[in-house]
């Protein structure tokens, strides 16, 4: 099959590291999958070039010349798949995929559309909607997500899980250097990761564990922020900012759990890399991420809102041996069973055929 990933950009990301994983999978499985970028080429697009992908980027910043560059594209390339990646995606690519005839247009929602909604994007979507073959939610929650919006039509609503490939554990040797028991954070440096939450914890559990440690792997709009709020908690000492990381399995090689802040989340790939090599993991109860730790019973849940509730989950990983030895023994386990990258790719390839024989087609179960 040929096959059109279009994304934002291909810059670091969770949903864009699902994409790179996708198409060296599917090039494997003897597909010819490509990526389009609607604005930058990113670091993990120019890295898939080097492979030897095909990556389209700044494809079209506003509506009408980005619909038209689509459909010359996708005339020019005729794909048998376009996988448009995120609402602005879907707006620009699906319609002229449409037009073009493209047999098969699937549309996967990486993240959850939270209060306030933004009703002129969605009512755009419900439109660019009406020309995918399938929605697809991340997990229950963003599923149900879209479901209660009631701009999409339910018989196009399917659940496809996140996968990811597994990280390889790494020497000691290897690691970064480190001295008690160690925190990992990876992802975006953006407000709605609600770092404060994190750090404010993190300073309460350093209290009665001084040798506590916090690693904060990504970048975004609020890295000098947030270091200048670790320096004002004066726990700057203890926190280290290392920035966005092409290649992440030395830290989680080396850290002795995972731990994320948001406010609202789908699924994160951190979290399923964490489940790869036994990290167990402190999430809040908000999004996809809350529903699989508590399927795969590898990890606690707390409060948004209240950093005690954080303090509390820190002190209680770093201190249950047993405990945390069982939680570990559990995200591999569901890893293996529910969340690696081919699983993710089988669902997804199943979705593209059942489009393109349209004379067979029936509505695959969730996965």
């Amino acid at each position: 099959m040929r096959i059109a990933h279009v994304v934002d950009s291909m810059e670091m990301g969770g949903a864009e590291t699902l994409v790179s994983q996708m198409c060296h999978l599917q090039r494997a499985r003897g597909h010819s999958p490509s990526v389009y970028a609607v604005l930058a080429l990113g670091v993990l697009g120019e890295r898939m070039q080097q492979e030897g992908f095909t990556v389209h980027s700044n494809v079209g910043r506003h509506l009408p010349d980005a619909m038209g560059n689509f459909l010359r594209l996708f005339k020019e390339l005729r794909p048998d798949v376009v996988h448009v990646h995120n609402p602005t995606p879907a707006i620009y690519a699906a319609i002229p995929a449409r037009l073009a005839g493209v047999p098969c247009i699937v549309s996967t929602r990486h993240s959850l559309v939270a209060p306030p909604h933004r009703w002129v994007r969605e009512l755009k979507y419900a439109l660019a909607a009406r020309a995918c073959d399938w929605i697809v939610g991340i997990c229950d929650t963003t599923t149900d997500n879209v479901k209660n919006l009631r701009t999409v039509p339910r018989r196009k609503i399917v659940r496809v899980y996140n996968g990811t490939a597994p990280l390889a554990r790494m020497a000691e040797e290897q690691w970064p250097s480190k001295a008690g028991f160690t925190l990992l954070y990876v992802g975006r440096l953006e407000p709605v990761k609600n770092h404060p939450l994190l750090l404010n914890a993190f300073r309460a559990a350093l209290a009665s564990i001084p040798t506590l440690r916090l690693w904060m792997v990504g970048d975004g709009s609020q890295r000098a922020r947030l270091e200048s709020l670790a320096r004002e908690l004066g726990i700057a000492e203890h926190v280290t900012f290392w920035g966005q990381q092409l290649s992440v399995a030395t830290f989680f090689s080396a850290a002795d759990a995972f731990i994320m802040s948001s406010k609202s989340e789908g699924l994160p790939m951190s979290l399923l890399q964490a489940f790869s090599v036994a990290l167990p993991a402190i999430v809040t109860d908000v999004g996809g991420m809350a529903e699989v730790v508590r399927i795969a019973r590898a990890g606690i849940t707390v409060s948004p809102t209240d950093p005690a509730d954080m303090t509390a989950a820190i002190l209680r990983l770093a201190h249950g041996d047993a405990e945390r030895s069982e939680l570990s023994k559990n995200a591999v386990k569901a890893f293996n069973t529910r969340f690696t990258l081919e699983a993710m790719v089988d669902a997804y390839m199943g979705l593209y055929e059942s489009a393109t024989h349209r004379g067979r087609a029936r509505r695959p179960a969730d996965v």
